[in-house]
């Protein structure tokens, strides 16, 4: 049975689905109705879920973690992913992303060059991300460093990137699995 937990910290709510210790899906925003549907939007299929009476050590956790991502603080996460439910290069696009560092971003075409298929793909498991803001789709950008799309609006998009941003000034190159990212500054998206 999943577990719905949601809560409001600092103004904004921040949801998650948990099941058997596995992070199934997270959501946030500034509205509770709009973050729990969210989140049941992005819930397997078929799966059967309730809304949790109280919470738990591992969900307030999660939950604490989700808003530090989203106030850029640069948190270190070892949760476990619920994916079966996921297609396998989804799975490959979210396994590599969770990599790119806080203060870095890389593009859909960076990440289609490494993972293979094509920027759109990628970016069609980018809107379809359950796990934002942890597996951080906010950090992939089209490859002119604008903003791209978000599910959370630009916006937020922006301002998270903008709290994450770290003055760092180089390139740098990711390995995952073999797999080769290549991850810019977040100061490259102010340039004018």
């Amino acid at each position: 049975m999943i577990n719905i937990y949601h809560k409001k910290l600092d103004e904004m709510w921040y949801a998650a689905a948990l099941e058997d210790g596995k992070v199934v899906g997270t959501s946030f925003g500034s509205n509770e109705s709009k973050v729990v549907k969210q989140l049941m939007e992005s819930l397997p299929y078929n799966m059967p879920f309730q809304m949790a009476e109280k919470s738990n050590q591992l969900a307030e956790k999660l939950l604490t973690v989700l808003k530090s991502i989203f106030t850029g603080e640069n948190v270190s996460s070892d949760f476990k992913f619920e994916t079966a439910h996921l297609r396998k290069y989804s799975k490959k696009v979210l396994a590599v992303l969770a990599k790119v560092p806080v203060g870095y971003v890389t593009t859909y075409g960076a990440l289609a060059k490494a993972i293979g298929g094509g920027p759109r793909v990628v970016g069609n498991v980018m809107a379809a991300n359950p796990f934002a803001p942890l597996i951080p789709c906010h950090r992939v950008v089209r490859s002119d460093f604008g903003l791209g799309g978000y599910g959370g609006g630009l916006d937020t998009k922006r301002k998270i990137l903008e709290r994450e941003d770290r003055g760092y000034r180089e390139e740098s190159k990711i390995n995952v699995d073999g797999v080769v990212l290549t991850v810019y500054p977040v100061g490259l998206l102010w340039k004018d």
